[in-house]
């Protein structure tokens, strides 16, 4: 019976994460996760002769979230200029797995237009040691310009 071999398993921390913003490139060195998911979006089909129903997609819709140490405005300013002067702001996010102990290699993935959903303007937690943020976001677009290679098994 094959199983996975353990060179196989990316380490989460390993990797990085740089935004496209205005223009200028930022490493989110902050971020402590991000998430980002693809959901299609199905229409129902129903067909003479058949008492059931068909699915067939007719779309889809990216959207995605990161927790990041409060230790970063960026976001707050993005929001703040979006509050006064309605100017919102879309912006790039690539995200690279790199695990240098994985024999699979690398994937890179490219999240264009991203739009932050919401933002906590101002925090305190007097039980915490270290503050932290979760950001809600939706994209339009994604590429993976690298892939991970053949998973390894034993």
């Amino acid at each position: 019976m094959a199983t996975l071999a353990v060179e196989s398993v990316v380490n989460g921390a390993m990797g990085r994460c740089i935004a496209t913003i205005d223009g200028n490139v930022e490493e989110l060195f902050y971020v402590k996760n991000i998430e980002v998911s693809v959901e299609k979006e199905k229409g129902e089909i129903k067909v003479l002769g058949q008492t059931g129903t068909k699915h067939k997609a007719n779309g889809w819709s990216g959207s995605g979230s990161m927790t990041i140490y409060y230790c970063t405005s960026k976001f707050r300013a993005m929001m703040m200029r979006y509050i006064k002067e309605g100017v919102d702001t879309y912006f790039d996010i690539l995200i690279e797995n790199e695990d240098p102990s994985t024999k699979i290699g690398k994937q890179t993935a490219i999240v264009k237009g991203v739009n932050l959903d919401s933002i906590v303007m101002a925090k305190l937690d007097i039980d915490s040691t270290e503050l932290d943020e979760d950001i809600d976001f939706t994209f339009n677009d994604i590429d993976l310009l690298n892939e991970f290679g053949e998973v390894i098994v034993e």
